[in-house]
């Protein structure tokens, strides 16, 4: 037979090595992403974690070399719905989404929820948004005091909109309920979006919501007036705008969104969509584009954000056995 042993064991030498590199974390890492990649977000079109998703994906596309990235909207039950979809989905990194606080962390103390903590892996943190209370511009509140004292004299007449049980705008009223010793009617909604526009149309007197949203409806025109944000100090963006704290009260409320996926990725296509995501919120173009749209950013890698989740289930826990929510 022409070649003889020496093209035999040639062949055979070949074969194991075309083997070896197919099996290779080289070979993994170009085999991926094959096929569209799913980013979930928990909330409806149009609002922050939407305009957020929405705009950072073609970076990560950038930095995956090519890979397709296709935003799905699963609003409903607080981010629920969302939240489990991630969880639930196959560890192939071709499901991410977006985790947002502290409706990721309550949802789980009020309730049995359709998720776990430990079923998600925190993959980067990308925004960190205060909270603000928020009017129509002809409101006569201009300040949380006008809130408060309207608020005595009118127990559970102040309609205040929300993005849902346990969200970020809801402990906020409850909180500032609590302090000052008075009463409103809090209003869910499925989104930033449907809640603001509520506030928009009159639906609701006020509407709590997110530093980034405010900003964006006031550069776009609306007629609204913040009457303060829940952070410790004043935001850069809005130096203007007064705490809560220097008008008395000691609410400080931030939403983390970050991008997590179902626990149990392949280390090579965690470790490249973690490269990624990275790459593309300090890429300096989406940068200046949040900057433009009024998204605080803030990148945190997956170890400090995981961190960072445990110790405000720890907090959350505690403010639940104190003044439960629900």
């Amino acid at each position: 037979m022409a070649g003889g042993p020496a093209a035999s064991f040639l062949i055979a030498a070949l074969a194991t090595l075309m083997l070896w590199l197919a099996g290779s974390p080289a070979a993994v890492q170009a085999a991926y992403p094959e096929k569209p990649i799913t980013m979930v977000v928990a909330y409806g079109a149009g609002g922050s974690t939407d305009v957020t998703a929405r705009m950072l994906a073609p970076y990560i596309e950038r930095y995956l070399g090519g890979g397709r990235i296709v935003v799905l909207n699963r609003p409903g039950a607080g981010g629920e719905i969302g939240f489990a979809a991630i969880a639930d989905a196959a560890p192939d990194g071709y499901t991410i989404g977006f985790i947002n606080t502290p409706n990721l962390i309550t949802i789980l103390i009020e309730r049995q929820a359709r998720y776990a903590l430990d079923r998600l892996d925190p993959l980067v943190n990308i925004v960190d948004d205060p909270g603000v209370m928020t009017v129509r511009a002809d409101s006569p509140f201009r300040s949380v005091a006008d809130v408060v004292e309207f608020a005595k004299g009118n127990p559970g007449a102040l309609t205040v909109g929300s993005t849902g049980v346990g969200s970020d705008d809801h402990l906020a009223m409850l909180l500032l309920e609590r302090q000052a010793g008075v009463k409103m009617t809090h209003v869910p909604f499925a989104g930033s979006a449907e809640n603001y526009r509520a506030m928009l149309g009159s639906h609701t007197r006020i509407c709590d919501q997110n530093l980034g949203e405010g900003l964006r409806g006031i550069a776009g025109g609306d007629p609204v007036r913040m009457l303060g944000v829940m952070s410790r100090s004043r935001w850069d963006m809005a130096p203007d705008l007064p705490t809560f704290r220097e008008q008395g009260y000691a609410i400080d409320m931030v939403s983390m969104r970050g991008i997590g996926a179902p626990k149990g990725l392949p280390p090579d296509i965690r470790r490249t969509l973690i490269e990624a995501i990275t790459k593309a919120a300090m890429d300096p173009e989406f940068q200046a584009k949040a900057r433009e749209t009024f998204q605080p950013l803030r990148i945190v890698g997956p170890d400090a954000f995981a961190a960072e989740l445990k110790q405000l289930d720890g907090e959350f826990r505690a403010l639940w056995t104190d003044m439960p929510w629900k």
